[in-house]
């Protein structure tokens, strides 16, 4: 994998990273930032990649958002199961 796709790659992750934050609809897109993370981690060799940071924090903000979207998709079931019991 080259300088550029390495770049590209991990601008992509941290993009859908971002989007992830998104509760509930940011699922699909933590999954991207996960499988983008894990491609140029896999990818990479030896070779530099100046966009590091931007693929670290891509993969952080993914695994917030599933955290995010859980306690969202929890205190729904929450809600919903405290109406039926009344």
């Amino acid at each position: 994998m080259g300088r550029i796709e390495l770049i590209e790659r991990s601008l992509r992750c941290f993009a859908f990273g971002l989007a992830s934050l998104i509760p509930v609809f940011g699922i699909p897109m933590a999954v991207l930032a996960v499988l983008q993370f894990r491609t140029v981690a896999l990818g990479r060799g030896r070779e530099w990649n100046p966009a590091d940071r931007y693929l670290l924090w891509g993969f952080l903000f993914a695994g917030l958002g599933l955290l995010l979207s859980s306690l969202v998709f929890g205190l729904i079931m929450l809600a919903v199961l405290e109406y039926l019991s009344h």
